[in-house]
């Protein structure tokens, strides 16, 4: 009896073992707020692979192990929740939205304010793909990522900087690159910025949210801010990435028999003998790429740090041209009372960058226009009884080396160090206001020293050997400092948010500057610097500075996030400018209406976040000032010493005083809704804005009679006005896979709208050319193309025919008129990003419609005037009377068949892939078991294609990007490379 009744306990124990080890069922309803059932929704069992998602009626069944079991419960829009299961088989869930993108703190001009209640035009960059994108600088960031942000790469020469348009061009003459400011200090340069240490970019694009910036913001703002170490978060961050870069294009020149043909066409007596060279091969070659950073990061709650060192390395396409820039950064937050807070952000970075020579045609050596014009009968090098063995120089044009000698003839190297950074206190007076003192400093050394070889090139030799070599040296520092004063107030109460912000501002730079040229340098090539020169035939030093004082205020007012109000204001004082103009008055006001707090609204169950906004303000050009913009200085120039000494000849100035100059002002008008719908599924941003610049600064031409060349006036008005959408999608949103999609699209119009004085400006020369290519004038924008319209080659002479514009019977210079604009009618880019289990995929592309492109290159390439190999598109040239052919017949010295002129204002819009990326991240048990916490390996396509009309190497370059007019000009610009590049990120 015992043993029976010890073999049924036995058997209870087991059943309920197995009881215990089986899974329970669960089932239940997943709800919103509003009761609306939500389906789709995801269930997971914590810790586990095994989930479902509800049905159509939001009702989901799920086995879980009895216990201890946690579902994970999420839908996109909604917050996630974690719900022990117990003993429960029935678990009905409630979903709150999720207001994690309204409540996310966006950093505005001297503060920060919720995402939710801005009224003004800011455009956040997403920066979580830089870690994985070959990226050398910070405005590479927001290419194809911001609408109404225009990013261009002029050149693709490493180091080379790149060009930012905000809602258009607002000036000729002054600058219109925006302001950054990086951790509160405002500079114009942020070649030297470790992209990798950025957490956040900020571009406040209308007036209403710039104009806390005052003189400085007509350009817009780009806010930078590096990233922190987190508290009780210590971390170690390793990233390495190594790429090659080739050319995207290749332009066919012809070969060497081709080429002998054509010259012999032209009169000239070309053979092909044993030397033959393919400069396309010697000169575009393969680039490489690569980068290494370490951070730590990490702290208490009272001292948190950040520091990071980098080494970045550039190879171009084009030899001896690089770029390699070691960097160094410190953040540090030490709350030293409950009152008082530091903050120390130093960053040092020591950059060297190799040139070579482009913009320019062959006979001035330049490299790639030198490529495709030198003759392929000839070889690299050649002797000579003299010199030895040299460069080669082109047979039928003495003094034109080869494009090698352009490369490596030259030694030249540009060397930047740099220290930037502040330091900042936070005074805690009473509850809500804050005293903020901030220090900063920008101290650039640069270096340039450039030596040309005595005896291999054409240049450096000289006549007879008079040169017998060439170097310069420049040397120069910039020192700026900032010093500002706030005090913010904020004030909660009810459903009242007041703050209020005020400050003064003081900024000064100093800069100097020495410059030595000299030649006759030893034989032997070994010492290249200025020393070992024996005759000096240049030297000069040169200094200036220049100072802004400046007052801002701030109030910002929110009722219940449902009515919002804003409004700046700011005054600068500039050195720059003379007495009784210095000072420029920049207000600005801006407002939204949360409409989608309304009680009508509220069954309205698709929109969840609806908001209009409007703002109008002010803003000013500091940077384009020259320092002493309104005076007219004279110059010293050396004359015969005399007995006593009588000193150095005074030269006067150029150009004739203005004290009546002013700051150009633009004033901007904004108005936009943010739409968030479906849960956050689906966010829509839209804006209009319209922007007019006053007081436009221009170089107005005087008489002869004047003795001034021309004098600085405010001349002139121009107008921006556009739109703008920014459409972002969750596609979907699953367990295993996930894809989101942002759109932007920007439409700008462009116009000068008055002239004053002179109502003609040109610019952009081209060598061997007496027109320029771009025209200033009323109704026009900004990058118009002006010259002569060809209608095609005249069948009986072979020559270009010329259209009679003003139909006077006759072909002369008042036949020109604009040919086309470098505006394009709409920009747009659109990022994608997708992951699946551990693989994301992403990619990015960027595009410009309706924009033309002047073609300069072309007049080298296509021209048949001179010695210069020609591309394959002169094969088809007009060789006998009744040729019907759109390429002239080929001439000698004679450039009448290529002058500017529509046939070579091309199409130059484009899409492109910029970057696509393929990522693998290891899952977080198997990184733990190597002891790391994160850790990831990724390929990069830069720059993968691009889907273009245009003849040249990239519709995007520029050769001139001086003045806010020349747009668009390609003339023997140094191409953008492809690039393909492996990585690695591990966090320890």
């Amino acid at each position: 009896m015992g043993k029976r009744i010890t073999m049924f306990i036995a058997m209870i124990f087991a059943v309920a073992s197995l009881a215990n080890a089986q899974d329970i069922v669960v089932k239940g309803v997943i709800r919103d707020q509003q009761n609306q059932t939500l389906p789709g929704a995801s269930i997971l069992v914590k810790g586990t692979q095994s989930g479902t998602v509800t049905d159509v009626d939001g009702n989901y069944s799920i086995g879980v192990p009895n216990g201890d079991a946690v579902l994970v419960i999420s839908f996109i829009g909604y917050e996630t929740q974690e719900i022990a299961v117990g003993n429960r088989t029935q678990i009905d869930v409630t979903l709150g939205g999720d207001l994690k993108t309204l409540n996310e703190v966006v950093v505005i001009g001297y503060g920060t304010q919720k995402r939710g209640d801005v009224t003004t035009s800011i455009a956040s960059v997403d920066t979580k793909d830089i870690e994985e994108r070959p990226i050398l600088q910070a405005a590479q960031a927001l290419q194809g990522k911001a609408a109404g942000v225009q990013v261009t790469q002029p050149s693709g020469k490493p180091g080379s900087a790149l060009s930012i348009r905000v809602r258009g061009a607002t000036s000729v003459q002054a600058g219109n690159e925006p302001l950054y400011v990086v951790d509160g200090v405002p500079t114009m340069d942020t070649r030297d910025l470790n992209v990798n240490d950025i957490e956040s970019i900020q571009v406040l694009k209308d007036a209403s949210s710039a104009a806390i910036y005052g003189a400085r913001a007509s350009n817009g703002v780009v806010i930078v801010t590096t990233k922190r170490g987190k508290a009780n978060q210590s971390q170690v961050n390793f990233a390495a990435y190594y790429g090659i870069s080739n050319m995207a294009k290749k332009i066919n020149v012809l070969n060497p028999q081709q080429y002998a043909d054509l010259m012999n066409e032209m009169g000239h007596n070309v053979t092909v003998g044993s030397q033959t060279t393919d400069w396309n091969k010697e000169v575009f070659t393969t680039g490489h790429n690569q980068n290494y950073q370490l951070n730590f990061s990490g702290g208490t709650d009272k001292n948190r740090y950040f520091v990071s060192g980098a080494i970045t390395q550039d190879k171009g396409i084009i030899q001896p041209a690089s770029y390699k820039r070691y960097s160094f950064r410190m953040n540090l937050d030490n709350q030293i009372k409950s009152w008082f807070k530091l903050t120390t952000n130093v960053s040092y970075a020591n950059a060297k960058i190799r040139d070579v020579k482009d913009n320019n045609n062959a006979g001035r050596n330049a490299v790639v226009l030198g490529a495709l014009g030198a003759p392929p009968t000839m070889g690299i090098y050649s002797q000579d009884s003299i010199r030895g063995t040299i460069f080669s120089t082109n047979p039928l044009k003495a003094g034109w080396d080869n494009p090698l000698a352009a490369m490596f003839g030259p030694t030249q190297a540009a060397k930047d160090n740099r220290i930037f950074g502040n330091v900042a206190g936070d005074l805690t007076v009473a509850k809500g206001l804050v005293l903020r003192s901030n220090f900063g400093i920008d101290f650039m050394n640069h270096t340039n020293d450039y030596y040309l070889d005595p005896y291999r090139t054409t240049e450096g030799w000289g006549a007879n050997g008079s040169t017998h070599g060439l170097g310069n040296a420049t040397r120069s520092n910039s020192f700026t400092y900032l010093w500002e004063n706030t005090a913010n107030y904020e004030k909660k109460w009810d459903k009242h948010e007041f703050s209020a912000l005020t400050g003064t501002t003081i900024q000064k730079n100093n800069w100097n500057n020495s410059y030595m040229a000299g030649r006759d340098f030893p034989a032997d090539g070994v010492v290249k610097t200025m020393n070992a020169a024996n005759e000096i035939t240049e030297a000069y030093t040169e200094q200036s500075e220049w100072f802004l004082n400046s007052y801002l205020g701030r109030l910002m007012y929110n009722f219940d996030s449902k009515y919002l109000l804003t409004a700046n204001f700011r005054a600068d004082g500039s050195s720059k400018l003379a007495k009784g103009n210095q000072w420029g008055f920049f207000p600005s006001v801006s407002a939204g209406w949360r409409i989608s707090a309304e009680p009508f609204m509220e069954d309205v169950k698709f929109i969840n976040d609806l908001k209009l906004r409007g703002g109008w303000g002010q803003n000013g050009n500091q940077e384009g000032l020259a320092n002493y913009a309104s005076y007219g200085l004279n110059s010293y120039t050396r004359r015969t010493p005399t007995t006593p000494p009588s000193g150095p000849a005074v030269t006067p100035p150029t150009y004739a005083p203005n004290p009546d100059l002013k700051w150009e002002t633009t004033t901007q008008t904004n108005i936009g809704i943010d739409l968030s719908m479906l849960q956050g599924r689906v966010t829509f941003t839209a804006d209009a804005y319209l922007k007019k610049t006053n007081n436009l600064l221009l170089n107005v031409p005087l008489p002869n009679t004047s003795g001034y060349t021309y004098m600085p006036r405010n001349s002139g008005k121009l107008e921006n006005k556009g739109l703008e959408f920014v459409l972002s999608t969750v596609n979907f949103d699953k367990a295993d896979f996930q894809w989101t999609t942002d759109f932007n699209i920007a439409f700008n119009r462009n116009k000068i709208t008055e002239l004053q004085l002179s109502k003609i400006y040109r610019y952009a020369d081209v060598e061997g050319r007496s027109d320029q290519i771009i025209i200033l004038q009323e109704g026009a924008s900004l990058g118009t193309f002006y010259g002569y319209i060809a209608d095609g080659v005249n069948p009986e002479t072979g020559d270009m025919i010329y259209r009679d514009v003003n139909g006077d019977g006759t072909f002369s210079p008042s036949d020109r008129t604009i040919l086309g604009s470098a505006q394009p009618k709409f920009t747009y880019g659109m990022n994608n990003n997708l992951t699946y289990k551990s693989f994301s995929l992403s990619f990015l592309f960027q595009g410009s419609q309706g924009n033309k492109a002047f073609n300069a290159s072309r007049l080298e390439t296509e021209g048949m005037y001179d010695s210069k190999n020609q591309s394959t598109e002169v094969l088809r040239r007009w060789k006998q009377a009744g040729d019907v052919t759109d390429i002239p017949r080929a001439t000698d010295g004679n450039v009448n068949n290529s002058l500017i002129s529509s046939r070579f204002v091309e199409n130059a819009s484009f899409l492109r892939m910029k970057s696509a990326t393929i990522a693998y991240a290891l899952s977080k048990d198997l990184a733990s078991k190597i002891k790391l916490s994160r850790a990831s390996v990724y390929l990069t396509a830069q720059n993968l294609f691009t889907i273009t009309k245009y003849k040249g190497f990239d519709p995007e370059v520029n050769a001139f990007t001086s003045s806010g007019a020349t747009l668009g000009i390609d003339y023997g610009t140094y191409p953008v490379s492809r690039a393909f590049v492996a990585g690695i990120n591990v966090s320890f």
